[in-house]
């Protein structure tokens, strides 16, 4: 794919990287072969009735905004349309009864987690991933979403994924429940914990969840529903803020070496750590002093450090357990093949037009290269 714009190399191996991550899952469940051909590694067999929605699921959070909004670029246009293309039958073939590829939606408490982030997807990218869908399409879907409420979701960071899926069943013109959503966002706010951060639950918990799951998802829901309560609206402009407090924070964490902290559970999801970093990015939203072309360049060094390693994806292009390559010992019990593909979320600003600053600002260090090499830098402060 040519592009002439200045970082259009960047770019270009941003999308490179995150379709050779989402091929294997787009491509074999568009033509119904996810179950067949996807090898799931995991410590608990249980995992297996799972996977598969999890990395059909936590791909399509990443790249909704791709597939959202047209490329500049003529080839890379054709690839997105071609990709649109390719995640519609994939749907269809995830929520068709008869598909052998059809995906559990109703068994267990895992798919109340799955479901969300393709609820989150949904909200990311609206037209394409319900307002072009058919009829038949689109009720196999809302049937699939609204079979996740036979179950409690925990007393933690889940309450957001029920929360989500009923905000994207709003979006979606479907019947939904306000009390979901209301008991997430207020809970929320009785877990803010203070500078950015939430508490997962009523225990704080050091680790990336702020990241995986819930200032994103805080983020995105209350965009949407804002303006249905006015309590609801009061809470939008701090929910921004500490989450830009958060993507501070965030972008302050990755090593002149493209490294993070090895902190907490999950580290599988590799740079799916950052997605709340580059969430705020596609937002256009940062933090004053912290530049679209600094994020750029720490998230791609990152990237680079992580996709790299030896092992990170089998002989067929499948990924493995582990953060820097092949770890199946960094894999919890709850983890299994399906679940690594969050690590698309760092691909969000690819939602972002070639043109703009992120892609086109020149090479800038970020805060930690800049410190760690002697150069100015501002006092950071909290929130």
């Amino acid at each position: 794919m040519k592009n002439s714009l200045t970082n259009g190399k960047e770019r270009t191996y941003w999308l490179n990287t995150m379709l050779r991550i989402a091929d294997p899952v787009i491509k074999a469940l568009a033509s119904r072969k996810l179950r067949a051909t996807m090898p799931v590694e995991n410590k608990k067999e249980e995992q297996l009735q799972y996977s598969h929605l999890e990395a059909f699921a936590r791909t399509l959070v990443g790249i909704a905004p791709w597939l959202e909004n047209p490329a500049l670029d003529a080839g890379e246009e054709k690839l997105r349309v071609r990709y649109g293309e390719l995640v519609r039958a994939a749907l269809e073939a995830a929520t068709d009864p008869e598909s052998p590829d059809c995906l559990n939606f109703s068994q267990g408490m895992q798919p109340i987690v799955d479901t969300a982030f393709l609820a989150n997807a949904i909200l990311r990218a609206p037209k394409t991933l319900w307002h072009r869908l058919d009829s038949r399409v689109q009720g196999n879907l809302v049937k699939a979403m609204k079979a996740t409420r036979t179950r409690k979701p925990g007393f933690n960071n889940w309450l957001l994924f029920a929360a989500m899926t009923e905000t994207a069943l709003w979006v979606m013109g479907e019947d939904w429940d306000p009390m979901r959503v209301d008991f997430a966002l207020k809970q929320h706010e009785q877990w803010y914990l203070g500078d950015g951060m939430y508490s997962d639950g009523p225990n704080y918990h050091a680790d990336y969840y702020n990241s995986f799951v819930i200032q994103p998802m805080l983020v995105d829901i209350i965009d949407q529903v804002s303006g249905q309560y006015e309590d609801w609206a009061r809470m939008r402009e701090p929910i921004l803020v500490r989450a830009q407090r958060y993507a501070a924070v965030q972008e302050r964490s990755i090593s002149p070496e493209g490294t993070f902290p090895v902190i907490g559970r999950s580290l599988s999801y590799r740079f799916g750590a950052f997605q709340s970093l580059s969430h705020t990015a596609l937002r256009r939203e940062l933090p004053n002093g912290v530049t679209p072309a600094q994020v750029r360049c720490a998230l791609s060094a990152v990237i680079r450090r992580l996709i790299d390693a030896p092992g990170t994806f089998d002989e067929s292009g499948w990924l493995k357990i582990g953060l820097c390559g092949h770890q199946p010992e960094l894999g919890e019990t709850y983890i299994s093949t399906g679940s690594l593909y969050l690590c698309s979320a760092v691909f969000l600003p690819l939602g972002l037009p070639a043109d703009d600053s992120f892609w086109q600002g020149a090479d800038a260090p970020w805060t930690s290269q800049k410190v760690w090499s002697g150069q100015t830098v501002a006092i950071d402060k909290a929130l």
